[in-house]
């Protein structure tokens, strides 16, 4: 399996983010054809779309949603069990796939990078597995040039939007006089690369599909491969997932026909666990994003927010009129509110609890 995440070189320092700042974010998956996109996106959003055995079976994007996991979430709903429950939400959309050439025109060309360009977040979805029934565009398994190849891709569409920008900003140096400095990355400057929407600058979680027999033994010859691209190319050992669509969709059938014995056996049996929790969670971290919950006997709810918004703006997401009048927010730990429920027979020591105020920063 890939390196453990850790030590001094596993830490992003002065990392600018580049992505848009709003709660409605989307992951997209992403990777060359028949390397299980939408098997994925069908496994992680419970939809049907369709996933043959031939390249581009997918010709429009497909957009659904997925319910974050989240332990404190179902804790909440279990305690108060009321009529309206409401977990935080992942939009993910299953994109076409990509090819060599395809800036220049090759498969579904930039029409597929348009798409990409409207995604916020990325699962680049890499083939780390031997089947001779199903199609490789490239007639070989060979992951390291699969990266290349959507990388390149990627990257030719990203100078093309450069070259269409530095033309307009080279009428701003002549107007100066040729008189200009660089500068440090200012506010006004990130603005300008976020507009662009370029590709490269998006957030990516590498999604390895093995074969359930990689999965179960948790190796592959192609995973060191993959690493060391990936570490090589500015990415972190923790951006990789190792999976495998045979093994979820195994565990998703017995799942969807109630055989909860027969799934639970198979876990245990196969003493790995399903990635697909793993890959929600990260994909929303990914993206900036956090929620708070509001609980109470008539509903449960979880507010998506940007990470690191203040309270003004968090409380800002149930109403425009919280933030603008905002005082303070009483708010609980959930370890403290957990705590206080385990063993209490009334609600009355919770409703008890010793909250801290958080004020605005102006």
């Amino acid at each position: 399996m890939p390196p453990k995440k850790g030590g001094t070189n596993d830490v992003a320092t002065n990392v600018v983010a580049f992505g848009r700042v709003r709660k409605n974010l989307k992951m997209g998956c992403v990777g060359l054809p028949n390397v299980g996109k939408s098997s994925l996106f069908n496994l992680l959003t419970e939809q049907n779309a369709a996933a043959e055995n031939y390249p581009f079976c997918t010709i429009e994007p497909n957009e659904a949603r997925c319910a974050v996991p989240d332990v404190r979430y179902d804790f909440l709903c279990d305690l108060w069990k009321p009529p309206s429950m409401y977990p935080a939400y992942l939009q993910v959309t299953d994109i076409a796939g990509l090819i060599k050439g395809a800036s220049q025109g090759e498969g579904l060309g930039n029409s597929f990078l348009s798409h990409i360009q409207a995604v916020d977040g990325m699962y680049h979805i890499v083939r780390a597995f031997d089947n001779d029934e199903v199609l490789h565009v490239d007639d070989s398994i060979d992951p390291v040039r699969d990266l290349n190849t959507i990388q390149s891709e990627l990257c030719k569409k990203d100078l093309d939007i450069l070259a269409k920008t530095i033309i307009s900003e080279e009428a701003v140096v002549r107007k100066a006089g040729g008189k200009f400095k660089m500068n440090p990355l200012f506010p006004s400057t990130v603005e300008k690369i976020r507009a662009m929407s370029l590709i490269t600058t998006k957030p990516i979680i590498y999604l390895v599909n093995l074969t359930m027999k990689d999965y179960l033994r948790q190796k592959s010859k192609y995973l060191p491969l993959i690493a060391k691209w990936v570490t090589t190319h500015g990415g972190l050992p923790r951006d990789i997932i190792p999976f495998s669509v045979e093994f979820e969709e195994n565990v998703y059938k017995m799942k969807k026909e109630g055989n909860e014995e027969g799934m639970i056996r198979f876990l245990e049996e196969s003493k790995v666990k399903s990635r697909l929790e793993k890959i929600v969670t990260e994909g929303f971290t990914k993206l900036g994003l956090q929620y708070y919950f509001t609980a109470g006997e008539k509903e449960i709810r979880c507010w998506t927010v940007p990470r690191g918004c203040l309270a003004p703006q968090a409380a800002g997401a149930i109403h425009g009129d919280f933030e603008r009048g905002f005082i303070k927010a009483e708010v609980c730990s959930y370890q403290d509110f957990h705590d206080l429920c385990e063993g209490g027979k009334s609600m009355g020591p919770i409703k008890a609890a010793v909250t801290k105020d958080v004020t605005s920063k102006k």
